[in-house]
């Protein structure tokens, strides 16, 4: 056997994927546990990727007419009982507010008073409050659309936690819209599935499989659910957005009428869409190695390091002069709307340095010492590749883009290959158990395209013998006529079946 290669990273993904991961989070500075169970401090670092998704994300929702808005954290549990079906669906992931006030406890500390005459619930998901609203502002066809957004927090009591990708309390946009028409809602359905796609290939360069999902599978109380689901590098599947067409359920819960242009009243079409912090675990589970975070350059919170060549006790004063020159060289490029973001890292850690920012996911890092001044070059090294080279310092400001978009790029045409390579059509049901029965650890099996007869039963089956969940029906998966991989009944089309997150 070889040598073992030494990793900043341990234990490397292939010894325990879910260890790596959570390692890969610490040491890139991103975020800790906080004091409450389940919930997470972000840090600067991390919080800094949160608002580059949100500033882009946000610009292409106001492209499309939708308006920011802010509803209220709390939902009185009366609202929610107006959607049985939807209220079933979150009803064990509830927190739930009982009491207004604290008072001193007779054996000493404080014990909550003053009980609630309706107990309030800590949103969870906003469709039944921001319907009341609704209800109030529409009257009359001319009052439609409504396209709201609000980026806030939700809690959803979860028993198993993981930073980033399920937390008790995250950060997420929830849009909701009604309409007129069923025509319309469906239309905008889809058009916001459509920039999720878009965003999250461009932005986060995670390749996904666009499509809906099965009825088991639907949002609580939706006609229809729609979904894009990337494959992380354990071949999990990670869903990274929905899009949902509610019909009129929530419109006739919370009253949402209109008088139409016939004169008649009628119940409007809502939707709702939803992105998380999720995102960002997506984005690590994808892109990341062993020696810690990889960032797109796209959504990083700084694209350039500086490692100034610093001699103790020495005169560095042109270095250091060297290094903001060089830094403001480069602010003065434009990377996708954003001035190309540069720290100056000149702390006297030795080698330690340059691995905080390997292990920080920085897309480019430059030494800069007296020889690089002397030459006019800087050495770089590229995060997605880890190759060192020398280079011209003028031609290196003058490409510093085409060198981010080229990482971006590759990012993405890496995590595509994966995929692709990873995602097989299986028609033999002995083949299909046998692949997803020896999938553990680094190999949770594959993406499998497989014929599905539309049965629930064959679904719960599924899931039930290898944890393997029907992640959507492809909207490129082509009419064919095949056999149920579960039960051998006429099917239609194959779906997409994974292990997931």
């Amino acid at each position: 056997m070889g040598k073992k290669v030494k990793t900043a990273i341990t234990p490397t993904r292939e010894e325990d994927y879910p260890q790596w991961y959570q390692e890969v989070v610490k040491a890139s500075d991103m975020s800790e546990n906080s004091p409450v169970r389940g919930c997470m401090v972000i840090k600067p670092w991390g919080f800094a990727i949160w608002e580059n998704i949100q500033r882009e994300m946000d610009a292409m929702f106001k492209e499309t007419g939708v308006k920011n808005a802010y509803f209220p954290l709390f939902i009185p549990l009366s609202y929610l009982e107006k959607e049985a079906e939807h209220v079933e669906g979150f009803a064990k992931e509830c927190a739930v507010v009982t009491h207004h006030k604290l008072e001193k406890a007779d054996e000493g500390g404080l014990k909550p008073a003053g009980e609630l005459a309706e107990p309030l619930i800590v949103r969870p998901t906003s469709e039944t409050i921001i319907g009341e609203s609704m209800s109030k502002w529409t009257s009359s066809y001319r009052d439609l659309p409504i396209l709201l957004n609000q980026w806030a927090n939700v809690v959803r009591w979860e028993m198993r936690t993981r930073m980033f990708l399920r937390t008790s309390e995250f950060l997420w946009q929830e849009g909701h819209t009604a309409h007129a028409t069923k025509e319309e809602a469906v239309e905008r359905t889809l058009q916001m599935l459509d920039l999720y796609t878009k965003f999250v290939e461009e932005q986060l360069a995670m390749p996904v499989v666009r499509g809906q999902k099965s009825e088991s599978e639907r949002f609580p109380g939706a006609d229809d659910t729609t979904c894009i689901e990337a494959m992380m590098q354990d071949k999990r599947a990670l869903q990274a957005g929905t899009s949902h067409f509610l019909g009129q359920h929530f419109a006739k819960g919370s009253d949402i009428t209109f008088q139409n242009e016939a004169g008649e009243e009628a119940y409007a079409w809502t939707t709702s869409w939803g992105t998380s912090t999720r995102m960002i675990g997506g984005m690590i589970m994808v892109h990341s190695d062993d020696d810690g975070l990889v960032v797109p350059p796209r959504v990083a919170p700084a694209h350039v390091v500086i490692l100034p060549i610093i001699k103790k006790g020495g005169d560095n004063t042109e270095v250091m002069e060297s290094a903001l020159a060089l830094k403001a060289a480069l602010r003065e490029k434009v990377y996708h709307g954003r001035v190309v973001e540069v720290e100056i890292d000149d702390r006297d850690i030795g080698g330690a340095r340059g691995w905080d920012w390997v292990k920080r996911g920085i897309p480019v890092r430059i030494e800069l010492g007296p020889r690089d001044i002397a030459n006019n070059s800087v050495f770089m090294a590229r995060r997605d590749t880890n190759k060192k080279a020398g280079m011209d310092r003028d031609e290196f400001v003058n490409t510093i883009t085409d060198i981010l978009d080229d990482i971006q790029n590759t990012l993405f045409q890496r995590a595509l290959k994966y995929r692709e390579d990873n995602t097989f059509s299986i028609d033999d049901k002995d083949e299909f158990y046998a692949l997803y029965k020896k999938a553990k650890g680094y190999n949770n099996g594959a993406f499998v395209m497989s014929h599905w007869c539309g049965s629930g039963k064959c679904e719960e089956k599924i899931k039930k013998d290898l944890s393997v969940t029907i992640r959507c029906i492809p909207f490129d998966s082509p009419e064919e006529q095949g056999a149920c991989i579960c039960c051998g009944e006429k099917s239609e089309k194959r779906v997409l079946f994974a292990k997931a997150y």
